[in-house]
C-alpha cells in the first residue's frame, strides 16, 4: 500500500512557527478534530473524561494503513506538505506534523485506524518519543479513533496552571462550534464522562448550524449572502498560478431581531478555520453602526475563501493568527456585502421573520377573547430597550414634512397608508397583510441618512444666545463647524447651525444637546432625532404615504439610528388563524 505520511525536510522544519502545539484540553480536541476534517470525515465523535484527563476523537474519514500508523506520531511527519514551497500553498487545516508527536510526549497515545481500501484495521500504542510500542490487528470500520490518556501526567505543572474544568469545557465547546460553522456538512456528537453533552447536525449551510447552539436565535432572524470578491489583483509570483476565485460567505442577525450584549459572536473564518483578524472585526462593527441598539453587538459570521498563496498560516502554533494579503480590499468587500444585505427589500424577507411578534399579539388577544385556546406560542426572546428621547413627547405641533428626494431605485414594497393610530403609528396595507410603522423613528431613519449624505452648517439670520457653556461644550460646537463667539459674561452667541435645525423653535435646545459631546455621527443622530416628526403629530394620508416611500428608500430600513425596530408586520396567514377562517361554520354549530 502507498505510504502518504513522510518526514519533512530539515529546511522546512526550521521554517515552522515554534511554540507549544498542545497546551490544553481544547488544543487536543482542536488538533484531532482538524485531522479528522482533513481526512474528509462526515461524522466526528468527541468524548472527554476531565477527571481522568482523557480525550478520544473518532471519525469516519479516510483512515490510515499500518505503515502510516507506525510513523504517525514521529516528529515532523505529515502527508499535508512535502517541500518549502508548500508552506505558501496550504490547503489543509494541519500541515506541521507536530500534533500527534506532542500528544505522545504529553500523554499515553493510542490510534486505531483502518484504510477504506483494506479489510483489516490496526491498533498502535506509542511511547513518549512517538515510536510504536505495541501493534495489533483489530476489527474496525473505516476511519480513525485517537485516544490520549493521562494528559500532562508527566507535566503536572501544566495541569495545575490550566483553568477550572468548566472553563476548559467551554473552550472545547467553542472550538467545536467554530469548526461546525466552517464545515457545516459534518455531524458532531460530543460526550462528557460517558454521558451525551451536545450534538450538532450536519447541514448544507452554516445558517441552521448557528441556530443549534444559539438557541435564542431563530432561522428567520438570520440573513445570509454569498458572493465572489469583486476586485482584480495582478499576481506575478509563480505561487499565483492557482486561479481559485476569492469568495465571501456572510451570515448575520437582522439588527431589529438579533443582537448580543457582548461582541462574542463576531466570527471570521479563512479557508475553513476561525481566525483573529481585528481589522476585519472593526470593519464589521462599523458596517452595523447605527443599526443596533445602544451597547448591543451584532451576530455575524464571515467566511473568506482565499487563494492559498494569499494566506500565511505559519505565524502562530495554533494557526489563529495569520497574514492575509489584500486585507484592505477584504475590509471593503465585507462592509459592502453587509450594506447590500441590509439594503435588501423588506419584501424579500420571509413571512416568519415576525412570527414571534405576531404570535405574542395573538396569544394576548386570545387570552382576552372567547376561544381560550391553549396554543403554545414561543415567547419573544428579547427586544431592544427603548430610548428616552423625543419619541415619548405627545407634542401636537406641526412638523415640517421633508420633500421626497429623487431616487432612481423603484419601490419594491406596495405599502398603502390607510390610517394613523394614536397619532403615533402608520397603519399600512400590504398584499400579504398589514404593517404598523412607528412614524417618529421611521422619519428619524430618513433624516439621518439624508444628513449623512449632506451635513451642512449655514448662517443664522439672528444669533442664538447660549449661557453657562463649559469649555468642553465650546470645543465640541467648534469641532462640528458651528460658529460661536463670546457675548458677555458666561454668554455666547451662536451664529451658525445645522441646516436641519434652523427652522425649529427649539434650535437653541438642540444646540445645547449637540454641545454635550460625541463625534460628528452622534451629532447627526441627535439632529435627526430632534427634527423628526414627533409622536402625537397628526398626519394626513398623503403625508403618511410620502413618509412610507421615503423610508423604503433608505439603506437600513429595519431599524432607526438608535437600533430600535421601525415596523411590525401582521401577516394575513396569522390573522386568518386568529379569526378561524379555516373553520367550516356548519360543522362548528353541529349541523
Amino acid at each position: 500500500m502507498t505510504t502518504y505520511i513522510q518526514a519533512l525536510p530539515i529546511e522546512v522544519v526550521h521554517l515552522m512557527a515554534a511554540g507549544e502545539v498542545i497546551d490544553s484540553l481544547a488544543a487536543v480536541v482542536r488538533e484531532l478534530a482538524e485531522n479528522a476534517l482533513d481526512a474528509e470525515a462526515s461524522r466526528i465523535h468527541v468524548a472527554l473524561w476531565t477527571d481522568q484527563w482523557r480525550v478520544r476523537v473518532a471519525d469516519n474519514g479516510q483512515g490510515m494503513g499500518l505503515i502510516d500508523l507506525q510513523q504517525a506520531a514521529l516528529p515532523h511527519r505529515t502527508s499535508k506538505i512535502q517541500q518549502k514551497a508548500d508552506l505558501w500553498q496550504i490547503r489543509s487545516l494541519g500541515f506541521r506534523g507536530e500534533a500527534l508527536h506532542s500528544l505522545a510526549q504529553l500523554a499515553d497515545l493510542e490510534i486505531c485506524s483502518r484504510d477504506a481500501e483494506t479489510d483489516t484495521g490496526y491498533r498502535v500504542a506509542y511511547n513518549h518519543q512517538g515510536q510504536p510500542d505495541a501493534v495489533e490487528p483489530i476489527a474496525i470500520a473505516p476511519g480513525t479513533v485517537v485516544t490520549a490518556s493521562r494528559l500532562f501526567g508527566n507535566w503536572l505543572a501544566r495541569r495545575q496552571s490550566l483553568p477550572a474544568p468548566a472553563q476548559q469545557l467551554r473552550s472545547v465547546q467553542l472550538i467545536i462550534q467554530h469548526l461546525a460553522l466552517c464545515h457545516p456538512q459534518v455531524t458532531w456528537q460530543v460526550e462528557q464522562n460517558d454521558r451525551p453533552w451536545f450534538s450538532i447536525g450536519g447541514n448544507a449551510s452554516p445558517k441552521p448550524i448557528l441556530t443549534q447552539f444559539l438557541r435564542e436565535v431563530q432561522p428567520s432572524d438570520l440573513q445570509e449572502l454569498k458572493g465572489v470578491a469583486d476586485w482584480e489583483v495582478e499576481e506575478t509570483s509563480v505561487l499565483a498560478s492557482d486561479q481559485t476565485p476569492n469568495a465571501l460567505y456572510l451570515l448575520f442577525g437582522l439588527p431589529d431581531r438579533c443582537h448580543r450584549h457582548r461582541p462574542d459572536w463576531i466570527k471570521i473564518a479563512v479557508n475553513g478555520r476561525v481566525v483573529q483578524l481585528p481589522a476585519l472585526e472593526q470593519a464589521i462593527l462599523a458596517a452595523f453602526r447605527r443599526t443596533l441598539p445602544r451597547d448591543r453587538h451584532p451576530v455575524c459570521f464571515v467566511h473568506l475563501q482565499v487563494a492559498p498563496h494569499q494566506v500565511d498560516w505559519n505565524r502562530h502554533p495554533a494557526k489563529a493568527e495569520i497574514y492575509l494579503r489584500h486585507l484592505e480590499q477584504w475590509q471593503h468587500q465585507v462592509k459592502q456585502a453587509i450594506g447590500e444585505a441590509l439594503q435588501a427589500s423588506l419584501a424579500q424577507f420571509p413571512d416568519s421573520a415576525y412570527a414571534s411578534q405576531m404570535g405574542q399579539l395573538l396569544k394576548v388577544a386570545e387570552a382576552e377573547g372567547v376561544y381560550r385556546t391553549s396554543r403554545s406560542i414561543q415567547q419573544e426572546t428579547g427586544s431592544p430597550d427603548a430610548d428616552t428621547d423625543a419619541d415619548t413627547d405627545a407634542d401636537t405641533e406641526e412638523a415640517k414634512q421633508p420633500e421626497v428626494q429623487p431616487e432612481s431605485a423603484p419601490l419594491l414594497i406596495p405599502l398603502k397608508a390607510v390610517a394613523q393610530v394614536h397619532r403615533m403609528y402608520i397603519l399600512a396595507e400590504h398584499p400579504a397583510g398589514m404593517w404598523l410603522i412607528e412614524q417618529h423613528i421611521a422619519h428619524e431613519r430618513v433624516l439621518y441618512e439624508q444628513l449623512c449624505a449632506r451635513w451642512q452648517i449655514v448662517p443664522l439670520a439672528a444669533p442664538i444666545v447660549l449661557e453657562q457653556l463649559a469649555d468642553r461644550q465650546l470645543t465640541q460646537l467648534q469641532r462640528l463647524g458651528i460658529e460661536v463667539e463670546p457675548f458677555g459674561e458666561q454668554r455666547w452667541a451662536v451664529r451658525s447651525a445645522p441646516e436641519a435645525l434652523i427652522e425649529r423653535d427649539d434650535c437653541g435646545e438642540a444646540l445645547l444637546e449637540l454641545s454635550q459631546g460625541g463625534d460628528l455621527e452622534s451629532a447627526l443622530v441627535a439632529t435627526a432625532c430632534r427634527t423628526a416628526i414627533r409622536n402625537g403629530t397628526a398626519l394626513s394620508l398623503p403625508e403618511m404615504q410620502t413618509l412610507l416611500e421615503q423610508w423604503q428608500r433608505t439603506r437600513n430600513p429595519r431599524t432607526c439610528p438608535h437600533g430600535r425596530p421601525i415596523y411590525l408586520r401582521l401577516d394575513e396567514t396569522g390573522l386568518a388563524r386568529f379569526f378561524r377562517r379555516h373553520w367550516v361554520i356548519g360543522k362548528s354549530h353541529g349541523i
